[in-house]
């Protein structure tokens, strides 16, 4: 199976982007993933726009241990869609890529509009598209959990 790289299919986007392509692949695909994962990607909330725990409008809080073999990235809930915070550990980090489409802006990506976990020899790639950029990592797996959080009406 090919897969299209989400970054190139995030440039050409105008509007909301439907997920639906990858959705119909991950049945395929989602027996080679490594467990925590596979748990994420499957998650049918996952990829639901109106659904509580769907990654889309979540903006990059920080990223931290990039560059090592552990790796966190905590992401911040939007006020008028998310009830929390999503937290995702990586383990067995082998690769760790940020693009951004408008100069350095570190690893501010902007709003996430998806993401996509595919299978990879080293474990997954877990690809988060923003606006104004990618996160890409390539991990053994990864642990994602939705974290309470106290809405500050500031996002």
């Amino acid at each position: 199976m090919q897969y299209v790289d989400l970054a190139a299919r995030v440039g050409d986007l105008s509007g909301v982007v439907d997920p639906a392509h990858y959705v119909s692949h991950l049945p395929s695909i989602s027996a080679a993933l490594p467990p925590g994962a596979r748990a994420f990607a499957t998650d049918t909330d996952h990829y639901d726009f109106r659904s509580l725990r769907c990654v889309k409008d979540l903006t990059v809080r920080t990223v931290q241990g990039a560059g090592g073999d552990e790796m966190v990235v905590e992401f911040q809930h939007n006020c008028w869609k998310h009830d929390r915070d999503l937290v995702v550990r990586y383990s067995g980090v082998s690769s760790f890529i940020v693009e951004s489409a408008a100069g350095d802006r570190g690893t501010d990506v902007g709003t996430v509009i998806l993401d996509e976990i595919l299978p990879h020899r080293d474990g997954c790639s877990h690809e988060i598209a923003g606006w104004d950029g990618t996160l890409t990592v390539v991990c053994r797996d990864l642990q994602a959990i939705w974290m309470e959080t106290a809405c500050s009406n500031e996002a």
